[in-house]
């Protein structure tokens, strides 16, 4: 397989853009300054490896149904190391992840939106997989948070008699609501302030404007239904709450 072309103005271009964020955060002393490099090369080297694969699957309904199943236990192992790792949070991030994916899927494939092919299956599956898991990631961790802030409220609730639930309802909401911020403000400002990555990678594909339009709107309205459902099912899971969580948590 021959090299992509501008492999090396590629690679000084990433390294300028690298040495940049590096830079900027050891000059403001911030903790861990090399993690954005890390990340990038991290990225790099599984870019690679997956473009190398997919190159020979993407044909295969069974192969890109193997790669997105790699993916969602990916994205579960991430976002349920970020809340901290347990049993339950294992349960709690896999259930509601996959209940989100799935209900937008169903919607998008069953509503005949798009054709149920490898292509537009890998395509939105991996944009919106990856998006749910920062979703639920957000929801857990603001969620753990706010509760850990609030406790003198909630013990205050659950003082008057209130269920470990009801007492964090109010918190559970506002969690759900501020994970979901990102994404609805990618939504609001799309063709405005960002043309996000389905819609140029659309268009280099060699769809029309319109077709890709199109295509990123379904990825954007998928994205916001498996966040929202994700979100919800990650508060109601962690809402009953009877002991503080650890800071940080």
């Amino acid at each position: 397989m021959e090299p992509p072309q501008n492999l090396i103005p590629t690679l000084v271009g990433v390294g300028i853009l690298v040495a940049v964020a590096t830079a900027a955060l050891l000059l403001f002393r911030v903790r861990a300054p090399w993690a954005p490099a890390a990340a990038i090369a991290r990225g790099v080297v599984q870019l690679a490896i997956i473009s190398l694969i997919l190159g020979g699957i993407i044909t295969s309904p069974l192969w890109i149904a193997l790669a997105l199943l790699v993916m969602l236990a990916v994205a579960v192992s991430v976002a349920t190391r970020r809340i901290g790792w347990s049993a339950h949070s294992a349960l709690v991030m896999s259930s509601s992840i996959t209940a989100g994916i799935a209900v937008a899927a169903t919607a998008v494939f069953g509503s005949g939106a798009l054709e149920p092919t490898p292509r537009y299956a890998l395509a939105i599956g991996a944009i919106v997989i990856g998006n749910t898991m920062n979703i639920a990631t957000l929801t857990g961790r603001i969620f753990g948070a706010s509760v850990a802030d609030h406790w003198d409220e909630v013990e205050g609730w659950l003082a008057l008699g209130a269920t470990a639930r009801q007492s964090t309802i109010h918190l559970a909401r506002r969690a759900v609501r501020e994970a979901l911020i990102p994404s609805i403000d990618q939504t609001r400002t799309t063709g405005l302030v960002v043309l996000p990555g389905a819609f140029v990678g659309a268009i280099f594909g060699g769809l029309s404007p319109l077709e890709a339009g199109r295509f990123q709107i379904i990825v954007l309205a998928a994205i916001m239904a498996a966040g929202a459902v994700t979100a919800v099912l990650v508060a109601t899971w962690q809402g009953a709450v009877t002991v503080r969580p650890a800071a940080g948590a």
